[in-house]
């Protein structure tokens, strides 16, 4: 009997050959014995390697990227413009007149004095300048914490975070030294007691970025900073200072119910 060089249609052959496309990426299922259903049924699946690379292609938005620990112009642009502004300033005050410096920080100056005189001018001017340069702990803190915050929350409660720790903390460490003068507890020079820099900012930046974070690093973020400056207020260097880190943090800490949580690969 002669046979026919084709495959009768219906057979196994030609169903392996003429099987739909989108079939050909579903993994196997595993046949269950005695299933009639399945009898005969031809298998279109993806070999072990489509399903890898097609898993591979799946996880790759995951992976580690170092660069998005920098702000970007794109990306995080309160970040990057705002730290772009920290470097002109910390520019001026290492090649420009040690005593114009000195004016300009005697000026941006949140002490009372200024406060009552112009509040709005000396709350912004004291957030322009970096105190310790641009290699201080605070400048290198801002970069790293302040990207990764507004990666999650965006720039504008970013930018919201940032100026309450400002804000809040620098008031709280001034307005009791204006009523410790008032009460003749302390000198009339502690009025003009000089106060500026990105710090108190910084630490409640700290505080919120904790809360986006799993609770065992944010425990262990909160204890290892705050650890920091409660040596720092220990060592009694500038207790007024220290006190408003720790406020500013607290504040931080606050904004949590606030900021809605975004999952992120990098957590």
């Amino acid at each position: 009997m002669n046979r026919s060089a084709s495959a009768a249609p219906g057979t196994p052959d030609e169903a392996a050959g003429t099987t739909e496309p989108g079939l050909a990426v579903i993994p196997c299922q595993r046949e269950r014995r005695g299933d009639a259903a399945l009898a005969g049924r031809p298998k279109a699946c993806a070999s072990t390697g489509e399903v890898t690379a097609d898993r591979g292609r799946a996880r790759a938005p995951g992976r580690l990227r170092p660069w998005r620990l920098l702000p970007t112009p794109t990306g995080t642009p309160f970040t990057f413009g705002y730290a772009a502004i920290l470097a002109l300033t910390s520019l001026l005050a290492q090649y420009a007149d040690p005593a114009l410096i000195h004016a300009l920080h005697r000026h941006s100056s949140t002490d009372v004095a200024h406060l009552t005189q112009e509040p709005f001018l000396v709350l912004v001017a004291s957030a322009l300048w970096i105190a310790g340069g641009i290699a201080s702990p605070y400048a290198i803190g801002f970069l790293l914490v302040l990207t990764a915050l507004e990666r999650r929350i965006g720039p504008l409660r970013t930018a919201g975070v940032f100026l309450l720790g400002h804000v809040v903390a620098t008031l709280a460490t001034e307005v009791p030294v204006g009523l410790s003068v008032l009460a003749g507890r302390l000198p009339d020079s502690s009025l003009h007691r000089l106060d500026y820099g990105i710090s108190f900012g910084v630490a409640a930046s700290v505080g919120a970025l904790a809360g986006l974070f799993r609770p065992w690093l944010r425990w262990l973020v909160l204890a290892g900073f705050g650890g920091m400056l409660v040596d720092d207020l220990i060592a009694f260097s500038d207790p007024m200072t220290n006190w408003g880190h720790l406020l500013a943090l607290t504040i931080g800490v606050a904004t949590w119910p606030l900021l809605r949580r975004r999952p992120h690969a990098s957590e």
